[in-house]
């Protein structure tokens, strides 16, 4: 089980802590050859949605890049951002959240596809 890789407010660059996550991943995919992984990238709810379309797939895009520089095919992983479609809290628009709430909601997720 892999845990969400976390971004900080308006980037996409991948992170330390982020680069963790993905460096078990990339080792999770070379011991199985045959996996295959969707990247969600998601955002918080501030900023336009459009907007927030565009950074959720440069995050998307991000995390795919990474995994990629590490050998991995790109074949093997979709990216696809949300954007602020999938919250997994109550900070939506208009409703004033805490920064580690809004931190909650920009995450890349980690799904397996094919095993």
């Amino acid at each position: 089980v892999l845990e969400n890789l976390y971004y900080d407010f308006d980037k996409a660059n991948i992170r330390p802590d982020a680069a963790l996550v993905l460096d078990k991943l990339v080792n999770a995919m070379r011991d199985n050859p045959t996996m295959k992984v969707e990247l969600s990238s998601h955002t918080d709810s501030r900023g336009s949605d459009k907007y927030n379309m565009r950074l959720s797939d440069r995050r998307a895009k991000s995390a795919l890049e990474y995994v990629v520089s590490r050998g991995i095919e790109r074949s093997r992983i979709v990216a696809k951002g949300y954007g602020e479609s999938r919250l997994i809290n109550a900070c939506r628009n208009g409703v004033k959240c805490t920064a580690a709430e809004h931190q909650a909601n920009r995450r890349t997720e980690v799904e397996v596809l094919a095993y």
